[in-house]
């Protein structure tokens, strides 16, 4: 295990025990020798983690400590830099650079290991096959859904024919050759999803819909598993 990796869990592990614990259970938890807990812990004091107790009475940690520098295991550096770069290959132009942006932030306060380790990484994004995607500006379906607010639009389904919508938008699915606003759709009461690249005539309304988006986006979830669970039965 790598050092970063071993005191960060060890740090969540301090966090685990409300009261103090001794250094053998820590060394056995964490599959570590006793004298490399006691390190480790020697490094978090001098980081800033006001962790009481001493060898033979057992350590806790107070609460309200953050590390000083970013740190991560392994693993999930490897998904914040792949997540990341996804977004920067999918994303809209302003999702994009805001991912680059975010990623060269974090690089700025990681610690040199980890930084060495983020500049070496070899998760890569393969080109996407939806090229017109890109063509969508999606920042005001995402300002919406931000705020809260309705939207209106025209609406070409798959048969060709346009209807105008008010809608309250709520989330927004990225697949990889197709983006989806989920919203409750006024004109049909009822949840409804819309292909991004078929919204036309898109109308900031400035007016908050009546609901909280997190419990639409609630009910729309228990929604997708009622039809799946009747999807599966018709199978059986």
């Amino acid at each position: 295990m790598a050092r970063s990796d071993r005191i960060l869990l060890l740090l969540q592990t301090l966090r685990q025990h409300r009261h103090p614990v001794s250094g053998e259970h820590l060394a056995e938890e964490l599959g570590i020798s006793l004298r490399t807990v006691y390190r480790d812990i020697a490094t978090l004091r001098a980081q800033g983690a006001d962790i009481r107790g001493e060898p033979g009475l057992g350590y806790v940690l107070k609460s309200g400590f953050l590390l000083p520098t970013m740190m991560f295991s392994e693993e999930e550096l490897e998904a914040l830099i792949l997540g990341t770069r996804w977004v920067a290959a999918r994303g809209d132009g302003d999702l994009a650079r805001a991912a680059n942006a975010a990623l060269t932030r974090i690089t700025a306060v990681l610690p040199h290991s980890l930084r060495t380790q983020l500049d070496e990484n070899q998760l890569l994004i393969g080109p996407s096959p939806a090229e017109t995607q890109s063509l969508t500006d999606l920042k005001p379906l995402r300002e919406a859904i931000r705020h809260g607010r309705k939207l209106g639009f025209d609406y070409t389904d798959l048969s060709g024919a346009v209807t105008e919508r008010i809608v309250w938008p709520f989330a927004l699915g990225y697949f990889d050759q197709v983006r989806v606003l989920i919203a409750w759709c006024e004109t049909r009461e009822d949840f409804r999803h819309f292909r991004a690249d078929r919204i036309d005539n898109l109308r900031q309304t400035g007016e908050r819909y009546p609901r909280r988006k997190a419990v639409l986006l609630q009910e729309w979830r228990a929604l997708q598993q009622h039809s799946e669970a009747t999807r599966t039965a018709d199978k059986i």
